[in-house]
């Protein structure tokens, strides 16, 4: 897996671009013995933690 990949530039929630990684997630993660969410980030904007996953490619082609 390729782990260079661009960071994340704006909340995909409120288009802020106020994202710091998140330590917090980890933290909880690791007091309820589960695994952690890897590339979390907080939004101080809107105040949401997410986490972005490449799912695959589409094979959907556009028309044209």
């Amino acid at each position: 897996m390729n782990e260079t990949r661009a960071a994340i530039m704006h909340c995909p929630f409120c288009g802020e671009e106020d994202l710091f990684p998140t330590a917090e997630v980890r933290a909880s993660a690791e007091a309820e013995n589960r695994p952690a969410e890897h590339n979390a980030w907080e939004c101080r904007s809107c105040l949401r933690v997410f986490s972005v996953k490449l799912l695959g490619l589409s094979t959907r082609r556009s028309a044209g």
